[in-house]
């Protein structure tokens, strides 16, 4: 659908949720590289010349440090990291299916709040021309005065909808517009000709539950946020035993830019470092039992989410089930009721029958559509609530590498300075 694609682009949940992806991306090695100059001036007793130079050198230098990972801190830390990322992919399409779901829910609700307008203002106008031919018929003396007054109340009420829907359509091509991230003229002129309420082509498919723990992304999330979490154990549990690294630095000088290369003093280390946690011991056992009970936590965070999918599932199966039940026994009782309304039209206008079994006919009739419209939508909403249990309705790429707001001035800038007549007052 192309109001969906609008929506992947325009909505601001879509857009708060995308962008933590890149700093998640943005987290891997570093590297430390060094550069510098210095003019000083010395004074005749510190030269072998005995006169007083200023003097230029020019040094440059690279440091790093490599950790040996013997208790496996740094590999689980690198595995919290991309199961952290993986969480962030996972709560992006989670906003992404809730927004598809929406932009569905409201755009149906828009076009049934059409279709309740269109009845309401057919049945309005038929219901006019019958009160017109019932006070024709009173003034022919054929009538009676209780037959124009019920034919014109059924008129003005059914005419009273009409306000009422109206604001329906606005209320959801303006919750449509919010979601699309577009002004609400825009989609009112993408609503402006009335369509039928969408319907489902294809036979909802229904898999079994594992089939539908491993679509729903809520569910995805929990246990990406669990394997997360219990990789945080080892990175605490790593942090009780010792650590070895070894460090290294390479510095150049030179008195010219152009002998760093070549006429440089080269000053170099290397060795090994050894860190034993000996006195916070105690409170790194702490650590460890604190991120095991966050581990517990999302455990439990994760079963509930199981839990919550196999209720949705259920509940939404049974609801579409049922609509379509509903939906076309309402059908049968729209024909039933035409028929009816069509056989009072006839015998009323031949004088076999009274105004009173016309109007009966009319007002159930209404009900009855205005009922099967409102079947109509839920069973729309029904079959979207099951796509979204089971976790369908998205699996595209969203872009995260653009940034939402584009700043061209955020480098380093030199402080301009003061003009003369600001300088001078100061």
């Amino acid at each position: 659908m192309a109001l969906c694609a609008s929506g992947r682009r325009g909505d601001f949940r879509h857009a708060h949720h995308r962008h933590p992806l890149r700093p998640a991306r943005a987290d891997y090695g570093t590297g430390n590289g060094s550069a510098s100059t210095r003019r000083a001036r010395n004074s005749a007793s510190e030269t072998a010349t005995g006169r007083a130079e200023t003097t230029t050198s020019y040094r440059g230098g690279f440091d790093t440090s490599w950790e040996v990972d013997l208790f496996g801190g740094r590999r689980r830390s690198v595995e919290a990291a991309r199961y952290g990322f993986d969480a962030a992919e996972e709560d992006l399409r989670n906003v992404m299916l809730v927004l598809i779901g929406d932009v569905a829910a409201n755009y149906s609700q828009a076009r049934a709040s059409q279709a309740r307008l269109s009845l309401a203002r057919t049945s309005a106008r038929s219901h006019r021309e019958t009160a017109s031919l019932t006070r024709t018929r009173f003034e022919g003396g054929a009538g009676s005065r209780a037959e124009v007054a019920n034919a014109e109340a059924l008129a003005a009420i059914t005419e009273a909808d009409i306000p009422l829907f109206e604001i329906e359509r606005t209320d959801a091509a303006h919750r449509l517009a919010t979601l699309l991230g577009i002004q609400p003229g825009h989609i009112e002129n993408q609503l402006s000709h009335a369509a039928p309420i969408p319907r489902s082509k294809l036979p909802m498919p229904v898999g079994i539950p594992a089939e539908t723990l491993l679509a729903r992304p809520d569910v995805r999330l929990a246990e990406r946020r669990l394997a997360q979490q219990t990789a945080r154990i080892g990175v605490a549990e790593a942090a009780r035993y010792p650590s070895i690294s070894l460090t290294g630095n390479l510095a150049t000088q030179a008195l010219s830019l152009s002998d760093l290369a070549e006429k440089s003093t080269i000053a170099w280390a290397v060795g090994p470092a050894v860190s034993i946690p000996i006195f916070p011991s105690g409170q790194l056992r702490a650590a460890v039992e604190i991120e095991r009970a966050r581990r517990d936590q999302s455990f439990a965070a994760y079963q509930q989410a199981i839990f919550v999918a196999i209720e949705d599932v259920e509940t939404s199966i049974v609801a579409l089930t049922q609509q379509r039940n509903r939906s076309a026994t309402l059908a049968s009782a729209v024909s039933s009721y035409q028929t009816a309304r069509n056989a009072a039209q006839v015998e009323y206008e031949a004088g076999a029958s009274d105004y009173l079994a016309l109007l009966d006919s009319q007002r159930e009739l209404y009900r009855a559509q205005a009922a099967l419209i409102d079947s109509q939508l839920g069973l729309v909403h029904g079959y979207i609530s099951l796509n979204k249990a089971l976790g369908g309705g998205w699996n595209g790429v969203v872009e995260t590498s653009i940034p939402l707001v584009i700043d061209g001035e955020t480098g380093p800038r030199v402080r301009p300075r003061a003009e003369p007549a600001l300088a001078a007052r100061r």
